[in-house]
């Protein structure tokens, strides 16, 4: 596999890192991506994201040749696609990226190529692209079991990540690897692929069978924390701490119940649920349904700030991020709670505390009323402090900078 050309298309949370692992370990890689920025830095050894042992692992792979990066399309031996599956307002998968790069793949194909689809993504969603580059390329023919074909065959898998932001550079290796494809063959050169960095176990399947896989994954956890989520409402209405609550009930040795919070952000557990849903609507209940608990926490964490603010009230809003210790933004109720408070707030200060980020995210720009800070200057400075996310800034904050103030903590960080 090491002989290999892989070009990754995506440097985004999950691809940089994982073109930057399979450099590592003696792959020659080539990072595709439509940001001239974000290639620019990439060629220099600079990060794009936080993630920690990502900026020393990229200068080196940079510095000894195996990584570089580029804007346009190269040939490859394999492609591996990881770029961004939103989902459109009726909760469908938006694959417009994933179409995009596979109709920049297609005129490079000769035949013998291996295309991997890495992108979080609705089940069939690589018969998809498959079909996509056939279309584009009526000379070749996907392979296929038990078919032969007089035209070049291209192989297709699906081979879903499976790691946390913040561990992905030990993930990336130490975690198993569910390895579809759309025939056995494509199986077997994609497990050749992971095999090349990925120490843990390895699962053939299906192209359909991995995606589900992953969407099955992110929607066990959604519908664990909707559980506790609910339970935080119940709580809050009989005045019982739901952080002692959940830790006694998981003293039973078949509990494990999650933590509550704001809501439930990033691009995995706030959407794959909804690729499940989107897929089989008359099935898919439960699913639909902690879903819709979780994305209506928000709402009552707004509530519970708003009761608390009087006319001079000045808002501390701790973190912006989507979890705990990292710069990532995607689908952060944080953010969006920060967003509407000062929206429905106008005439109300609100101080925004993210010590992962250096500016104030353009979707907070232009409100006015939001104003990035220090930890220290908001503690002192507001009257209402709501803990949003447990980053490791927040944990020893004293009480006695607490004295006299209202906090909506959605974390259980100081109770």
């Amino acid at each position: 596999m090491s002989s290999a050309h892989v070009a990754f298309v995506g440097l985004g949370y999950i691809g940089l890192p994982t073109a930057v692992t399979m450099a590592k370990h003696g792959v020659k890689v080539t990072g595709v991506d439509v940001n001239q920025n974000t290639v620019d830095r990439v060629n220099e050894g600079k990060v794009t994201i936080v993630e920690p042992g990502l900026e020393e692992a990229l200068k080196e792979v940079v510095d000894n040749g195996n990584l570089t990066a580029t804007t346009e399309m190269i040939h490859a031996d394999v492609y591996i696609i990881a770029v961004p599956t939103p989902f459109k307002e009726d909760h469908e998968g938006d694959l417009s990226y994933i179409m995009s790069a596979a109709s920049n793949i297609a005129p490079q194909l000769q035949g013998d190529e291996l295309v991997i689809l890495e992108s979080t993504s609705p089940p069939l969603t690589t018969e998809k692209m498959a079909a996509k580059i056939l279309e584009l390329r009526p000379d070749l023919a996907a392979h296929r079991d038990g078919e032969t074909s007089e035209k070049p065959v291209v192989y297709f898998a699906h081979c879903p990540e499976r790691i946390l932001p913040g561990y992905a550079m030990e993930e990336l290796i130490t975690n198993d690897r569910i390895i579809g494809g759309m025939s056995e063959e494509a199986t077997r050169r994609a497990t050749e692929v992971y095999r090349s960095f990925c120490k843990g176990e390895l699962l053939g399947t299906t192209a359909t069978t991995a995606e589900l896989a992953k969407l099955t994954e992110n929607s066990f956890r959604d519908v664990n924390i909707a559980f506790a989520n609910e339970l935080s409402l119940i709580c809050d209405k009989l005045g019982v701490d739901v952080w002692e609550l959940i830790e006694l009930a998981n003293h039973h040795p078949r509990v494990n119940i999650l933590q509550p919070g704001p809501g439930v952000g990033g691009h995995c557990i706030a959407v794959d649920p909804w690729f499940i849903v989107s897929s089989d609507r008359e099935n898919s209940n439960l699913i639909r349904t902690a879903r819709e608990v979780n994305d209506r926490k928000p709402n009552w964490v707004i509530n519970k700030v708003r009761e608390a603010v009087k006319d001079d009230s000045v808002v501390a809003t701790l973190g912006l991020a989507f979890k705990a210790n990292i710069d990532d933004l995607r689908e952060s109720p944080a953010l969006n709670i920060t967003k509407q408070l000062a929206s429905d707030m106008p005439s109300t200060k609100i101080l925004a505390v993210e010590p992962n980020v250096v500016e104030l995210p353009s979707s907070l720009v232009g409100t006015g009323n939001i104003e990035l800070t220090n930890l220290d200057d908001a503690l002192e400075q507001a009257d209402v402090i709501v803990v949003l996310v447990d980053h490791k800034e927040f944990f020893d904050v004293p009480a006695t900078k607490l004295a006299g103030k209202t906090v909506v903590d959605t974390k259980g960080l100081w109770r």
